[in-house]
């Protein structure tokens, strides 16, 4: 996994410092509408990081848009940030959905990308868009989102299955709040500071054991040698071990977890033919 973690280290670095690469030809962008976080990831066609960005967003909620306008017009400044400093304007673009979410909510998302100024070329389901950066051809991936659990199962580099269950980030954050009886928004807080990781992961262990349920779930009937976990709400160091006691499998963690699903939804925008 070391040629994907170098990947997303450099992806991460550009998002972190606001940087891009020098680059020809066409850019693909994947924008990844997330219940915590909307991230932009700019590639060009042989998938080299070129630019990203990310930013707080509550306008949808376990893949359905809860607020139209606000996605698209944070979108559209994400899009216009990215364009000054790249000195072109993004024209393609790629979202991703969790799996089995309705054909509406597709449509809805579609049109957010729309309205921010992009031609839609492809939306992919999350887990696959993150196993297109992993490059797994047997295996499971599982992307733990703010509001789901999603999985695609992969063999011979096809994807056999892929489902979603609602438990997710936000559940952690519920569970936090309500231990501490706080709001919602200093749990979320309180949830995502590092030096409070080891006070924190006892409460949300049960949440974590379930999603480690649900997982087991989806499985069922598969035969798979590993099980990658991204998303940002598998940062925990003792995330895997949750994981691994459950299924009785190997667990694997890529880094920068959280940006694997956006980096890999750009991968999948489509270049139209000249």
């Amino acid at each position: 996994m070391e040629l994907k973690n170098r990947t997303l280290s450099n992806f991460a670095e550009l998002v972190a410092t606001g940087e891009c690469k020098k680059f020809r030809g066409r850019l693909k962008t994947g924008i990844d509408l997330g219940t915590a976080n909307t991230v932009l990831a700019v590639v060009d066609r042989n998938n080299r990081p070129i630019a990203g960005i990310s930013a707080p967003s509550h306008a949808i909620q376990d893949g359905v848009i809860v607020n139209y306008y606000e996605s698209v017009q944070l979108v559209t400044r994400l899009k216009a940030e990215l364009e000054e400093k790249l000195g072109t304007e993004l024209l393609y673009g790629a979202a991703a959905i969790p799996p089995g979410v309705s054909e509406g909510s597709v449509k809805s998302i579609g049109y957010v990308m729309e309205g921010a100024g992009f031609e839609v070329t492809n939306i992919v389901d999350e887990p696959t868009a993150a196993a297109s950066v992993l490059k797994i051809t047997d295996g499971a991936v599982v992307d733990v989102g703010g509001g789901t659990t999603g999985i695609s199962i992969l063999k011979d580099g096809k994807v056999i299955y892929t489902d979603d269950e609602a438990t997710g980030g936000s559940h952690m954050t519920m569970t936090v709040a309500g231990h501490y009886k706080i709001p919602y928004e200093e749990a979320e807080v309180l949830k995502t500071t590092p030096e409070k990781e080891d006070e924190i992961f006892p409460v949300i262990k049960a949440t974590i054991e379930k999603m480690a349920v649900i997982t087991e779930k989806f499985l069922n009937g598969y035969q798979v040698p590993a099980v990658y976990v991204v998303g940002g709400s598998c940062m925990f160091k003792e995330f895997t071990t949750v994981f691994e006691k459950k299924l009785k499998l190997p667990v694997y963690r890529p880094v920068h977890s959280l940006l694997v699903t956006p980096l890999g939804i750009a991968y999948n925008c489509e270049l139209p033919k000249v």
